[in-house]
């Protein structure tokens, strides 16, 4: 493994994806129904949801772990890590990455999740309530804790380097990608996996989110209940799933002939300092993390040409982010193009940050920004463009993702398109 020579600005790009997600589990059929706008939420399956003001989520459909892994090892793990290995080895497939091959150092690993294996957490406890403690499976602990993830990984592809998880609600995978961009800037690795998984539609959790009125309660149109920045919008919707990054060193890259999607030249964080779970109310911690991200980045507000935003089609958080795109590109908001795609895939919690980090990276790369579905009314106060219902033909030569949770924390990426050398 080479390590960082004094002077020289080490640069960081992405050579491949992996998805399993509520609208596909490669990344042709999720950038298709990204596009189109083929939602992914539907009535939810897993569980009964009788006792449920919400009866509705977003489901990873037609996984099968044993396309991924031996069915011991799939019997061994919770379904968020399951999530995460199957979307890790589809990303080092993409990048034709092999760590086995490599210096055992030069390639990491973290994956983050808001939560990790809470169902896991509910099928133990009630066992333990019904038949007894000594009834408890001795995986448990393995399959519920939220660094496992980036842990197996690390034994199933062989990546020896930095490794462990991430944990900031729904900013989680925002942060990871933006650590590992900074652990390969400074010469740690030549490469990391990132990214994020979770699996959360489980009783528990959804009953939780129902009790604080968070959730969308859209039951009879489960595809138009998440609806971001319109007027009708009622809360979120909830999802699952696993997405993977890998990122590399761009000479090393280079060097083995990968091809590089797009390039992460920014990553700013930061704390609201303001409420449990409501955003603060002006943005103001939003502000700072997309202003830290383009000045690292060294780019000027009105270079930017597309926001993800993190737009989760809840009253309050929708028009916080809009306050804050405009105080932070000032004149240059309206001519911005915006989109939510969790109008579409939902809210992956954990796993959201790396799911609309990809969608920025695949915008550059195809020329393509996805829409904001279910944007029928428009909300006077969300005021900017955000790409209603159709998705748009245009150049995108930088990109920002922003991802926000409870909790107060915000993250901000930003992406560019590649050098064509």
């Amino acid at each position: 493994m080479t390590t960082a020579t004094p002077g020289v600005q080490r640069r960081v790009v992405v050579t491949g994806l992996g998805f399993v997600t509520p609208i596909g589990h490669d990344i042709e059929t999720v950038w298709s129904n990204l596009v189109e706008g083929v939602s992914g939420v539907g009535r939810i399956t897993h569980f009964d949801t009788t006792q449920y003001s919400t009866k509705i989520a977003a489901e990873v459909k037609g996984f099968q772990p044993d396309q991924y892994m031996d069915r011991k090892t799939a019997r061994h793990l919770g379904r968020y890590c399951q999530f995460a290995l199957a979307a890790s080895k589809q990303a080092l497939a993409h990048a034709d990455l092999h760590p086995r091959e490599m210096d055992p150092d030069a390639v990491g690993v973290i994956v983050s999740s808001g939560v990790g294996g809470m169902e896991e957490i509910e099928r133990s406890h009630s066992m333990m309530l019904e038949r007894g403690i000594r009834r408890i499976s001795p995986f448990t602990v393995p399959m519920m804790i939220c660094d496992m993830a980036a842990g197996v990984v690390a034994i199933h592809c062989g990546a020896g380097g930095p490794n462990y998880a991430i944990v900031s609600a729904c900013a989680s995978s925002g942060h990871g990608i933006g650590e590992a961009y900074e652990i390969i800037k400074r010469g740690d690795t030549e490469a990391m996996v990132a990214g994020g998984a979770e699996a959360t539609i489980t009783p528990l959790t959804m009953g939780a989110f129902c009790q604080i009125k968070a959730v969308s309660e859209r039951n009879d149109e489960p595809e138009k209940a998440c609806r971001p920045f319109d007027v009708d919008r009622d809360g979120f919707v909830m999802g699952e799933g696993g997405v993977m990054f890998v990122l590399e060193e761009m000479e090393s890259a280079r060097t083995r002939g990968a091809r590089a999607m797009a390039e992460v030249i920014g990553y700013g964080a930061s704390a609201d300092m303001h409420h449990f779970t409501a955003p603060h109310p002006e943005g103001a911690g939003a502000i700072r993390a997309m202003r830290r991200a383009l000045t690292k980045a060294r780019i000027q507000p009105d270079e930017v040409d597309y926001v993800n935003a993190h737009g989760t089609s809840t009253k309050l958080g929708d028009v916080a982010e809009t306050k804050a795109i405009r105080e932070v590109f000032g004149g240059h908001a309206d001519r911005l193009a915006i989109s939510s795609t969790k109008s579409v895939h939902a809210h992956l919690l954990g796993a959201a940050g790396a799911m609309e980090a990809a969608a920025c990276v695949l915008a550059i790369d195809r020329g393509l920004i996805p829409p904001t579905i279910n944007l029928d009314n428009q909300d006077p106060m969300c005021d900017l463009d955000y790409v209603p219902n159709r998705a748009r033909s245009a150049r995108v030569d930088v990109a920002i993702s922003n991802s926000f949770g409870f909790g107060g924390h915000n993250a901000t990426l930003v992406l560019r398109r590649p050098d064509p050398n």
